[in-house]
């Protein structure tokens, strides 16, 4: 949620914000409107609820035929403050879904746009070059199965289709990814968490993840609570109804969980292997950081993420998410993609975002000023690993006999397994 206050005196500001979403500008004037009338009912109540304190005054002093008068007209006056009451409910009801329905301003600078509109800020390093050492890469999915690691079938004979199995190696490279995800997430200094995966519908819509993208959440109505498809959200709503303190910088959080996505608007695209499917595992940074400090603390989500990647030993390269793909709750998104050899192209494998005080407002967390007065505080994520990563390292590292390297960095946790070859043995 936005600052109406902002809406008010920079409106232009706002539809512009939406412009550069692609989104409708006409959503700030039903805001606008919305406010109009929740001020209006405000005085009215207000108004009524005065001239009843007053009226009350002299019903006291008041004796007889006069009391009399005066009590049926304190009747009557009340009914009408019952009334102004609940024509200030309704106003103030739709005002909130009125400024639910807006996303978060767009961050200056960020590309105007659609999803194709995105600024690469960082190229790639050097890719593998497959030409050269004599083979065409194989996909991951088809290097999961025959090495033993990956298994799609079973898991769609178990729960439909994107699901599958781990197994053997393929888990232990996982536990590996996450595992260093965490190790280092501490030495950076965030406090690692293990998150739940349902959430209550307050949260999931105060993160911002409920409106249009509804269809991509899983919803269990016999307990109404949703899953999570990521533990940004469980994050978010730590704090929910909190004050905090910022004074010595912000807080920072790494949540493991497994994350639920329907993928429902993904229909056709990547239906092989694991690199879009319904269920999957994530350490996901969180930060609670002051606003004027929130875009440095955004560059230094983006830091740590470059450097979870060059551990894991993968080609990327950074861009700047266009407007229009920033989601609702993001002001500005950067993303590294991944190579992907059997694709030849890149692919996202770690998004952070800056959502400036848009969640917080929602989820009324804010932080204490040396006056005494409260105020909302930035939220910013950032992915740190996930089971995507896999698909990257798998195919980048990938050697003509079938066999895939490990990179260095994730070899201790696997026992000092350095290579995954074919049959299921590891070297």
């Amino acid at each position: 949620m936005i600052d109406l206050k902002l809406a008010r005196q920079e409106p232009e500001a706002v539809r512009a914000s939406q412009r550069a979403r692609g989104a409708d500008p006409a959503l700030v004037d039903a805001i606008l409107e919305a406010d109009r009338a929740h001020r209006e009912a405000l005085v009215r109540f207000e108004s009524a609820r005065a001239e009843q304190k007053s009226l009350g005054r002299l019903v006291s002093k008041a004796a007889g035929q006069d009391k009399r008068a005066l009590v049926a007209q304190a009747q009557s006056l009340a009914a009408e403050v019952k009334r102004a009451g609940a024509d200030l409910d309704r106003a103030a009801a739709d005002l909130r879904q009125a400024a639910l329905a807006l996303p978060n301003l767009v961050e200056p600078g960020a590309p105007e746009g659609g999803e194709d509109k995105f600024r690469v800020i960082k190229p790639a390093g050097p890719l593998p070059d497959f030409e050269q050492a004599g083979f065409e890469p194989k996909p991951h999915d088809e290097l999961g199965e025959a090495l033993d690691i990956i298994d799609t079938a079973r898991g769609a004979k178990v729960s439909g289709s994107r699901f599958y199995y781990l197994k053997g190696a393929g888990a232990r490279l996982e536990l590996a990814l996450l595992g260093h995800a965490m190790d280092l997430a501490v030495e950076l200094g965030f406090t690692p968490m293990i998150t739940p995966t349902l959430v209550r519908p307050e949260v999931m819509g105060g993160t911002g993840f409920l409106g249009e993208h509804n269809d991509e959440v899983y919803f269990l109505p016999a307990d109404d609570l949703y899953l999570t498809g990521t533990s940004e959200v469980a994050l978010a709503g730590y704090h929910k109804d909190e004050i905090l303190d910022l004074g010595a910088g912000p807080l920072r959080y790494a949540g493991w969980s497994a994350c639920y996505r329907r993928e429902a608007g993904s229909y056709g695209q990547d239906t092989k292997g694991i690199f879009r499917v319904h269920q999957f595992h994530k350490v996901e940074m969180f930060s609670y950081a002051r606003p004027a400090e929130a875009a440095a603390e955004h560059l230094r989500l983006l830091q740590f993420e470059e450097q979870m990647l060059s551990d894991a030993a993968i080609p990327y390269r950074v861009i700047d998410v266009a407007a229009g793909d920033l989601g609702t709750s993001a002001a500005r998104k950067y993303d590294c993609e991944g190579w992907i050899p059997s694709q030849g192209r890149f692919r996202e494998l770690t998004s952070t975002s800056n959502c400036t005080t848009f969640q917080a407002r929602r989820l009324n967390i804010r932080e204490r000023a040396d006056d005494g007065s409260t105020s909302p505080v930035a939220t910013l994520n950032g992915t740190f690993a996930t089971t995507r990563w896999l698909v990257a390292i798998l195919e980048n590292h990938q050697q003509a006999d079938g066999s895939v390297v490990i990179p260095p960095a994730l070899r201790p946790a696997m026992g000092g397994l350095s290579v995954i070859e074919p049959g299921g043995s590891a070297a």
